[in-house]
Order: structure tokens, then C-alpha cells, then sequence
């Protein structure tokens, strides 16, 4: 059954969940803001299963209590070297229905998105916020040149299974399919926020090594590499990146440090 949520607010949204009796949502660390009294918390190491999101370990005995120790340090160190958080948050209403609220980190949108079986969806790292226990939440890891040209597009969160998933970003949200674009779009690497299995992601460089290439490197704020979405699936991207957020608000305090060109001569000192 789908999970009970609205999402409410404008400029900073939050997901308001309602709980019926006996089911459980989790959440990455820090994404939290309220329960009703009758709705538990427990943090764990482990992520959900993707029946009952809880890690059952695949056999009794201290065989098995091995092997569910082993898969938890496997997870939890998978998700560290993708920068995640170590631990998940799991809410469990118990004695009635209750509520529990959950909000992104940055000023923008949030969208759930509905897992059938059939389908995973990848989302760019940080945008997870919540999800039912029937989700799976797992790390992709974006090898050779697309993650060392791409930036943001190495690690992505891969969400399998069957229920409701929460993500957050930053701005607003425009909803794409690229085969409505002759099968192919073009988008700065930041704006990047989801998309469904079967969509080819990459990067390709802007332009070649001309003149026409370094300009758009340097002077028009992009570096030198946007991402490629192929294929007929559904994406998701933002309007505004954490990068230029960075930049405006270090501007704003006079700490600016890109100078006239931006682009591929900008820094990001704090």
C-alpha cells in the first residue's frame, strides 16, 4: 500500500507522513523534524531489507550473526565512502496511526516518488530523505570517465524495491522525459536531481580543445563537461546547484572569489 504523505510548503518543503498501525518509514540521519508520541525511534546501522526493513541476516546461529554483522559493516562503509550518512532512522507507529515529518537541507523541492518492482530510480547524492521500510536504499557507483569528469554524477543513491520514496533538492523541480527532446538532453552537472532506471547517464566535454571550447570553459560558468541523459524514463532536475548557491551566498558576505571569468578559473575557498 502506498505510503500516506503530503508535501507541504513552498520555498522550504517538508513531507508530512501518516503512519497506520505497525508500519515503518526511515529516513537518512538529520532529515527528521517531529512525531506524534506514539511513533518510535530506533537508529541503526543497517538499511531496510525491503520487506520488513529489518535485517534478518539469512540464517541462524552465530553463522548467520556473522553474516548480518559483516553485511551491516559492508553497508555502513559503503555508504561512508560515498559521504552518506552512517545510519538510518527507522519510525514505527505504534497502539494507532501516527504522524512523523521529515524536511530536505537545503531551500527547495520535494517529490515521492512510487516504486513498483519493476523500475529502480537513482538520485544524486544527499537527495534521499525518507522511505518506506519496502524500499531498498543502496549506493551506484558511476565508474571511469563519467565520475572523474562529472563531479556530482560518481556516487548516485539507487532505490530498488516496492513503496514510497521522499527526495529533496534545491530550487524548483521540472519533470523530463528525453524522448520528447529526440532522445537526448544536455544539463549542467549540478542540476542533475533523479531519473529511472534505464536513462543513460553521462558526461561528454563542451565543445572541443578551440577557442570556442575554452570560452565556454571559462567564461560561461559551466567548467568544461555537462551531463548527458539518454533514453525514453522519466528525470527530474533543479534549478538551482549547491555550487552557485556556495558562490552567491559567498558573495553576499564579500568573500566572492571567482573574479570576471567564473566558469573553469572560479574557486571554492571558504
Amino acid at each position: 500500500m502506498t505510503l500516506q504523505q503530503e508535501i507541504v510548503g513552498n520555498a522550504m518543503q517538508m513531507a508530512v507522513v501518516n503512519l497506520r498501525p505497525g508500519q515503518t518509514v526511515y529516513c537518512e540521519a538529520g532529515k527528521f523534524l517531529f512525531k506524534t508520541t506514539n511513533v518510535t525511534m530506533e537508529t541503526r546501522l543497517s538499511g531496510p531489507s525491503g520487506s520488513d526493513g529489518g535485517q534478518r541476516g539469512g540464517g541462524g546461529g552465530m553463522g548467520g550473526m556473522l553474516r548480518q554483522a559483516v553485511g551491516t559493516a559492508m553497508q555502513a562503509g559503503q555508504r561512508a565512502l560515498a559521504g552518506e550518512s552512517l545510519a538510518f532512522q527507522y519510525f514505527t507507529s505504534t497502539g494507532g496511526e501516527g504522524t512523523v515529518g521529515f524536511a530536505g537541507v537545503l531551500p527547495g523541492e520535494m517529490r515521492a516518488l512510487e516504486l513498483d518492482g519493476t523500475r529502480a530510480w537513482f538520485a544524486e547524492k544527499d537527495a534521499f530523505v525518507a522511505a518506506e521500510s519496502t524500499v531498498r536504499f543502496g549506493i551506484a557507483f558511476q565508474g571511469g570517465r563519467t565520475g572523474r569528469s562529472g563531479g556530482e554524477g560518481f556516487v548516485l543513491e539507487k532505490f530498488t524495491g516496492h513503496g514510497t520514496v521522499i527526495i529533496a533538492g534545491a530550487g524548483n523541480f521540472i519533470d523530463l522525459n528525453p524522448a520528447d527532446f529526440g532522445g537526448r538532453i544536455e544539463v549542467d552537472t549540478g542540476c542533475v536531481v533523479a531519473f529511472e532506471e534505464g536513462i543513460q547517464y553521462g558526461v561528454q566535454r563542451i565543445g572541443g580543445l578551440n577557442r570556442q571550447g575554452l570560452m565556454n570553459a571559462v567564461f560561461g560558468g559551466e567548467g568544461l563537461s555537462l551531463a548527458t541523459l539518454e533514453g525514453d524514463g522519466r528525470v527530474i532536475l533543479q534549478s538551482l546547484t549547491i555550487e552557485s548557491l556556495a558562490n552567491a551566498l559567498r558573495k553576499a558576505q564579500g568573500g566572492d572569489k571567482q573574479g570576471p571569468t567564473g566558469g573553469l578559473f572560479s574557486t571554492n575557498e571558504g
